[in-house]
């Protein structure tokens, strides 16, 4: 038995194809400077929610609303290049997890900040 479910497994590689896809087949000149960051697959391998960091914040809604647009784009071409029976539905989400952590970043250095000076 192999370490880790199929759908994480499944979530890993599509990562790979649809970062590998934005890089080099998606030709729209409104997109900036995109990562992906995760996907989280259903169990069931019909629903892939891919997450995506986007450098700068003025273009996260315009950039989003590009790559949900492009959906079936993005769909066909994991077909072409996944050898599943189906190939999941795709679902852009914004990441907020980066802009989180230096929220709490900058908290810890304000406690510490404040601590020194008492």
């Amino acid at each position: 038995m192999l370490p880790y479910k199929r759908s994480q497994r499944v979530s890993d590689l599509i990562r790979e194809e649809v970062a590998d896809i934005i890089m080099y087949r998606l030709k729209d000149p409104r997109i900036g400077f995109i990562t992906v960051t995760g996907v989280d697959m259903t169990d069931d391998l019909k629903l892939a929610r891919v997450f995506v960091s986007i450098l700068k914040e003025e273009d996260r809604e315009q950039t989003l609303e590009i790559l949900n647009d492009a959906k079936p784009f993005f769909r066909s071409a994991l077909g072409k290049r996944l050898k599943m029976k189906f190939t999941p539905a795709i679902e852009f989400r914004l990441d907020t997890s980066i802009e989180y952590g230096y929220k709490i970043d900058k908290l810890l250095k304000k406690i510490k900040d404040h601590s020194e000076d008492s």
